[in-house]
Order: structure tokens, then C-alpha cells, then sequence
């Protein structure tokens, strides 16, 4: 069992006000190459259901609320080792919803990327077919999270298979897709610099760092979840952004409860001298690696 991390124990500079604990992510906003071809994944492979379509961009939900957007860009490109998307993260209400996922993938036939019992939760990895890495997930509930000197424990573990598996057997139900409470647990993204980026997503957005990896990762959350935000600069110190026609990231959603916390987070913006862009229903930016972070109510 592996601890990969330390809590970061310091307090806040002065202006450096956290997130409202209820903070959650929304949608995540993606470039693929061919419609035709990620809605035959989204919908038959990761149980998405289409909500509606405008144009050359299709929003995809669980019934209940939109979790992404894909835009076609015909011709668009994966340029390697650049900033941008590492994986976006499904998370199910339950385990059992995760045993049902695993054996619809199975059953089908999707290559998984790998599986891992991070102790918190338990994950499996897969992308989609321009290559964005996805994470489908369950969490642990949290009097299970285990703490060591303050620090939350975290592992990269193998996933119990056949424990996860014998969740199906006295259960009749099948994978009917994403369930109705299913969101958008964390993001997962590359940048260019650690330092400047747990700068940027801790003192100016205002997430709590909870945990280091070594020097080439680090996660943050609001209201002490494990994590809302990964970062890493596995694909290379001073990584560049990828060109404008690339597949990946586009954007991705960060959910304040109420407007005062709009109002603070546009103050600390100013402070830092973060150019950001208000739009009719949130404001838009960029992390110092290009990274599009969109921010509403």
C-alpha cells in the first residue's frame, strides 16, 4: 500500500481564500475528429445519452445533467507531449454501478488502459477513439478514508476484480448506461510547470492542495474531497500548449454554489492580473498552461 503523497500543511498567504466546500465540477468540453464515430462510443460503449445538438457540437448527459460536449473538427490532430487533457473522471454513485460498467466493457470488448484501487476509490482507465483519457470511478465512502500523520492515504494499488465482480451476484440488474446521479468527479490535466500551476489552482481558484507526488504531480480539492484537480508534467517539463486543431481539451466547468463565491474568485482574478473573459452565464479563462477553465453559478 502506497502513500503518494503529503498534505500540504501551510496556510494560506493573505487573499488566498479557499472554494466553498460544496464546490463541483460540470461539464467537460472536448474536440474529436468525427461525430459519427464518438457518439457510437459515448453512447455504446460509456452510456451517455445525447441531449442535444447545435451545429457541429453534440452535449451529451446521464439523463439527468449534461457532464460533456463534444465539438467536430474534421482533420483535427493529436499532437503528443503537449499541455492539455491527461484524463477526464466519471464518477458512479456505487460500486455495484461500477461492477455493471466493468462487465459491459468486458462484454464488449473495449480495451481498458489499466485499473487501480487508489484506496479512496476504486478506478478503471480507457479512452476514447481520438485518445482522450477517461476515468470511470467510485469513491469509498469518506469515514473509510484512511489518514497517516494528517495526510490522506492515497495508493495506486491493483483493483480487487473478482471482489468488485461478486458485487453482481445477487443483483438482476444489467448496465443501462450512465445512472441518473453519475457527475464529473475530478479533471486530470497536463501542464507545462508545477509550481506556477498549484500557484494558479490554489492561490488565485482557491482549491486546497491536499496532496504532492514527488515533484511531477500534485491534486487539489475544495471541502476536503480527495481531489477535484490533478496535475502533472508527465509529458515534459515547459510542455507547450497543443495548436488550436487539436483533439482534447477544449474546456472544463468548475461550479460555485452561489454568486459570492463568483464575486470573491473575480477578486483574487484581479489581484493576480488572470485575463478572463465574462460571458452571459460564467466567466472563461486560462490556467498558466493554457488549460480552458469555464466558471459558473
Amino acid at each position: 500500500m502506497e502513500n503518494i503523497g503529503q498534505t500540504d500543511k501551510r496556510t494560506r498567504s493573505e487573499g488566498g481564500e479557499r472554494l466553498h466546500p460544496d464546490t463541483q465540477l460540470g461539464i467537460v468540453h472536448l474536440t474529436v475528429v468525427d461525430m459519427e464515430r464518438s457518439l457510437a462510443f459515448y453512447e455504446g460503449v460509456s452510456g451517455f445519452q445525447v441531449q442535444k445538438q447545435l451545429g457541429n457540437t453534440t452535449s451529451l448527459s446521464t439523463g439527468k445533467r449534461d457532464l460533456l460536449k463534444i465539438t467536430e473538427v474534421p482533420g483535427a490532430v493529436h499532437v503528443p507531449r503537449r499541455t492539455g487533457l491527461y484524463h477526464f473522471a466519471i464518477l458512479l454513485p456505487s460500486r455495484l454501478d461500477l461492477a455493471l460498467c466493468l462487465r459491459s466493457l468486458v462484454e464488449i470488448q473495449v480495451p481498458l488502459q489499466g485499473a487501480a484501487d487508489h484506496l479512496v476509490s476504486e478506478a478503471l482507465y480507457l479512452a476514447d477513439p481520438d485518445g482522450n483519457g477517461i476515468e470511470i470511478y467510485r469513491d469509498r465512502p469518506r469515514d473509510k478514508w484512511e489518514y497517516e500523520n494528517g495526510t490522506l492515504k492515497m495508493g495506486t494499488d491493483p483493483v480487487d476484480v473478482q471482489g468488485l465482480l461478486a458485487e453482481l451476484e445477487n443483483s438482476t440488474d444489467n448496465w443501462q448506461g450512465l445512472p441518473k446521479n453519475t457527475r464529473l468527479g475530478h479533471m486530470h490535466l497536463h501542464v507545462a510547470r508545477l509550481p506556477e500551476a498549484v500557484e494558479f489552482y490554489e492561490k488565485v481558484l482557491g482549491f486546497d492542495l491536499l496532496l504532492n507526488y514527488g515533484d511531477s504531480a500534485a491534486f487539489l480539492s475544495a471541502g476536503g474531497y480527495h481531489h477535484h484537480i490533478g496535475i502533472n508534467t508527465w509529458n515534459g517539463v515547459g510542455a507547450a500548449p497543443p495548436p488550436i486543431d487539436s483533439v482534447g481539451l477544449r474546456y472544463f466547468t468548475i461550479l460555485v454554489p452561489e454568486q459570492r463565491e463568483m464575486n470573491e474568485l473575480i477578486k483574487r482574478l484581479e489581484r493576480a492580473q488572470v485575463h478572463y473573459e465574462e460571458r452571459k452565464d460564467g466567466i472563461f479563462m486560462r490556467d498558466p498552461s493554457k488549460n480552458g477553465i469555464f466558471v459558473q453559478v
